[in-house]
């Protein structure tokens, strides 16, 4: 995969005389990876281990390992839970709700904006969920 920065391929697709030209043009630029390859990759090179990002998210551990292992799929909950046990930056847990299709975290949303400034202060899942609670939001 190329990087091309997002507003680059915008402006390319935009001005692209059919969507067939711009494909194989931009072949290399696009996102070909799953999020458990992602996650995997991650885990790597940040030297972690599955257990304790499963724990730490508090979910499952069948269903941990089922994710991480891309046997399942997450939900946009679950994989916010994976990331924040990872420690991953905001930037970082955006670009992995888009490998997964997912809408990325939006600060106009009072949900979302609860999430971000707890990956912001390193909060762990059991903080964030405490503070999604006491604002009456959904919990991870």
């Amino acid at each position: 995969m190329i990087k091309m920065p997002t507003d680059e391929m915008m402006e390319k697709l935009l001005k692209a005389n059919n969507i067939e030209d711009y494909i194989k043009e931009n072949r290399e630029a696009f996102i070909d990876l799953t999020i458990s390859q992602f996650l995997s990759e991650y885990i790597k090179a940040k030297n972690l281990t599955k257990s304790h990002i499963i724990k730490s998210a508090e979910i499952s551990e069948i269903f941990g390992f089922q994710v991480l292992s891309g046997t399942r799929n997450p939900s946009r909950n679950t994989l916010l839970s994976l990331c924040i046990a990872m420690k991953m930056t905001v930037e970082e847990v955006q670009t992995a709700l888009k490998i997964a299709k997912f809408a990325p975290l939006y600060p106009k949303h009072k949900r979302d904006s609860i999430i971000i400034l707890g990956i912001a202060k390193h909060k762990g899942v059991c903080e964030i969920n405490n503070d999604l609670y006491d604002n009456n939001e959904e919990t991870l």
